[in-house]
């Protein structure tokens, strides 16, 4: 009885819990702010976990499998973070990349969840086959991503993770040649942003 009560207590130090997400008390300053701008997701049970590995992903968005046949209202969905990340020989923490990256990067993951809340679950089915072998399919959906962090007001912290991959941080060229390929380039986000604040300016004149 002790001992799980101890455990208790180390979980609840690692992890913050609220009605709906639970995040790592490491990235708490981080996870609610990218949630901010995304008030659609307050209801939306939301668990952000670290993971040892992503394969070729630093951050993963995904429902939880048995949720994907609920309704839209009842899903659950993770967005597994990866621990750490190597830029040539040198590994390091992602909880410790700076604070507006890790905000973009967690936007960008909720832009997905955005999307799948759109969609059904045989559709869901259907996106998550695509999205593992067609190239087309991946990069329809990575630029959905950015699209709805934009759409909500996230540009800078998107174009600010975009910097830091691309120019910063050293990234292998593989690497970033596929985030060149499949995301939105930081020209199409300022078109992106334009767009949207002009239907924003003429929705107030009508």
């Amino acid at each position: 009885m002790k001992t799980n009560f101890i455990l208790v207590l180390i979980f609840l130090n690692l992890y913050n819990l609220n009605a709906q997400h639970i995040y790592p008390n490491s990235i708490e300053t981080e996870v609610k702010k990218a949630l901010s701008y995304y008030p659609e997701l307050e209801k939306v049970p939301i668990e952000f976990k670290f993971k040892n590995k992503i394969k070729k992903s630093t951050m993963q968005a995904q429902p939880n499998f048995w949720s994907v046949f609920c309704k839209k209202s009842k899903r659950k969905y993770k967005v597994l973070i990866s621990e750490n990340f190597k830029i040539l020989d040198t590994v390091y923490e992602t909880k410790n990349i700076p604070s507006n990256v890790l905000i973009g990067w967690l936007g960008h993951e909720l832009g997905h969840i955005m999307d799948y809340q759109h969609r059904s679950g045989f559709n869901l089915i259907g996106f998550g086959i695509g999205y593992l072998f067609s190239k087309k399919a991946l990069k329809s959906a990575e630029r959905s991503a950015d699209t709805f962090a934009v759409i909500h007001g996230m540009e800078d912290y998107i174009l600010a993770t975009k910097d830091f991959i691309l120019n910063e941080a050293g990234f292998p060229e593989i690497y970033t040649n596929r985030i060149k390929r499949f995301y939105l380039s930081p020209e199409e986000i300022m078109i992106l942003v334009e767009e949207r604040d002009e239907k924003a300016k003429l929705s107030e004149l009508e």
